[in-house]
């Protein structure tokens, strides 16, 4: 399968990008049609029976699914939200909505009614289908009387309340779609992304069906997938992390996906999973990684697994080498945007460095552009961009939907900003500072958030970190550093009484003082309970701030 879509291989690879692709026909279907009984998808759930679906499963049910929307109503070019965790509905609706040129927006369980009707109103969404559940099926219905484009609510089940298709129902009965002559460009638009709203109303981010193929590389060369490999990657459908490492580049190399479907995070329970299904690879957000870390490993057992990665944001380097000591496998570090694919990486040719985001990945011309304009030397810090002035690398975006001035300031010239700043090393290495408005500047030195949580999360008694600057309580420095903190379950204690307290945070303090230099180190501590986050697990320092600035 893959050799049908790229010339050469690893650093020299190109993309063979068919004109009329569609991810949904070209792979699932053609793997149903050339190895129909190879296992797709394992499916488990903490409350339900474990499915199996084979790639003849999958075109059966998606075929279903697709004529049950089809006699809704739906067909090219509408826009369908999805609503739908971790339940199984997702892929064979994910693989319908492809079927029939509609475009799908993947949804997390926690927008709120304002949400809805703000996503609503601004794609004209046409359907939204979601998970049977009250509090889902709750702000969907109070939503809908101010979504004038809405036409169709859906609900998965258990619950069916009035004023919603039922699903199951429908597809049961439907005609299974045919393809007939039917088909779509490559660059027709297949699937629009909310970006996570650090700092402003989420923006439309649009991607073609040839992003579906641009996963090939996230799958082939940053996962190291092969048709014998079952792969979990942790993460809710509701944002791109579940594209990036539970449908498409996966399904091109022909691996199973493997999907754990459940309401609440137990760190022991994943490592059981690994253990139980005989998981190859593993891939979650570093937040992740931190929590499994606090678990005792000798009780697990984690043979099976030959590989592990993450995204989502930075890697610190305390993690990355606990992880290792436990297991003694690296985590491969990754780089993308909700724009992109995965733009930089640690593949096969690239040794992990703590850290480190790794290298350019060989789908996009990568450069780190300094205030002039220049290209960054060495250990100079920059904005992360992608030239695309010889050609547009098919995993970037088609440009924020409805927004082309938005899009020109972000994307011009032949070359996108990331707005991600890093710095690379003398052997190419790219390093990630933070992003361009979160770099904090205190005594006239420039201070990497990144930096000082990386040296915080060091400290046994940090679980989560944020670095944020605030006005110097002492009025002598105009900004400060401030941590804001999870401590582990055993330290909390020491919160209770205000000597611990005072005396944790010290400790905190002179072991930041011993890593990186002084005027780094964290002059305010704060102690929080959890740190705010956007739907995909990024921490919120923008709403730090916001609240730092209202005391």
């Amino acid at each position: 399968m893959i050799e049908r879509f790229l010339k050469g291989e690893g650093q020299g690879l190109e993309f063979n990008v068919p004109e009329h692709f569609n991810f949904a026909y070209d792979v699932v279907d053609a793997w149903a049609e050339e190895a129909p009984e190879k296992l797709a998808l394992i499916w488990t759930s903490d409350t339900e029976p474990e499915r199996r679906l084979t790639f003849a499963d999958l075109k059966r049910e998606s075929d279903k699914v697709a004529g049950y929307l089809s006699s809704l109503g739906i067909g090219r070019g509408d826009f369908v939200m999805l609503i739908l965790k971790r339940r199984l509905p997702f892929w064979t609706t994910m693989l319908a909505l492809e079927k029939i040129g509609a475009v799908a927006i993947p949804a997390t369980f926690l927008l709120t009614s304002h949400d809805i009707i703000y996503r609503c109103k601004s794609a004209e969404i046409k359907a939204i289908i979601c998970c049977g559940d009250a509090p889902i099926l709750e702000k969907v219905a109070e939503a809908e009387p101010k979504c004038p484009y809405l036409e169709k609510l859906i609900s998965i089940g258990p619950l069916v309340p009035e004023g919603f298709e039922d699903f199951e129902a429908g597809v049961a009965a439907a005609t299974p779609w045919e393809r007939g002559n039917w088909q779509n460009e490559s660059e027709d638009p297949m699937l629009m992304y909310f970006t996570s709203g650090t700092s402003d109303e989420p923006k439309m981010v649009m991607h073609s069906h040839t992003y579906a193929l641009s996963h090939l590389v996230t799958a082939a060369y940053w996962h190291q997938l092969t048709p014998d490999s079952i792969h979990f990657t942790y993460s809710d459908t509701g944002w791109g992390k579940a594209v990036w490492g539970k449908l498409y580049g996966q399904w091109i190399v022909g691996a199973t996906v493997f999907v754990y479907d459940h309401e609440k995070f137990v760190p022991a329970e994943l490592l059981a999973l690994i253990g139980k299904y005989r998981i190859t690879s593993f891939c979650a957000p570093p937040t992740i990684y931190r929590f499994l870390i606090k678990e005792h490993f000798n009780c697990f057992d984690l043979s099976s697994l030959k590989h592990v990665t993450t995204a989502g944001e930075a890697l610190n380097p305390s993690v990355f080498e606990e992880f290792h000591r436990r297991t003694g496998l690296w985590i491969h570090e990754a780089f993308g945007q909700t724009e992109t694919t995965l733009t930089l990486g640690t593949f096969p040719w690239v040794e992990p460095r703590p850290g480190s985001m790794g290298k350019p990945s060989p789908a996009y011309d990568i450069d780190i552009l300094t205030p002039d304009g220049s290209s960054a030397k060495p250990g100079e810090r920059g904005v992360i961009v992608i030239r695309t002035d010889r050609k547009r690398p098919i995993g970037l975006f088609l440009g924020y939907y409805r927004n082309p001035k938005l899009t020109r300031k972000a994307w011009h010239d032949g070359i996108y900003y990331t707005g991600d700043v890093a710095w690379r090393d003398e052997d190419g290495y790219y390093w990630f500072e933070g992003r361009n408005d979160d770099l904090i500047k205190t005594s006239g030195y420039r201070v990497s958030p990144f930096e000082v949580e990386s040296a915080v999360m060091g400290h046994p008694a940090v679980v989560e970190c944020a670095v944020t600057g605030i006005p110097d309580p002492e009025e002598v420095r105009g900004t400060v550093v401030k941590a804001t903190i999870v401590v582990a379950s055993e330290y909390k204690p020491q919160l209770a009484n205000e000597l611990s307290r005072k005396a944790l945070i010290k400790d905190i303090q002179t072991f930041v003082k011993n890593i990186t230099a002084p005027y780094k180190y964290p002059r305010v501590i704060e102690f929080a309970d959890a740190l705010p986050k956007t739907i995909s697990g990024k921490i919120r320092h923008v709403e730090i701030r916001e609240n730092d600035a209202k005391k």
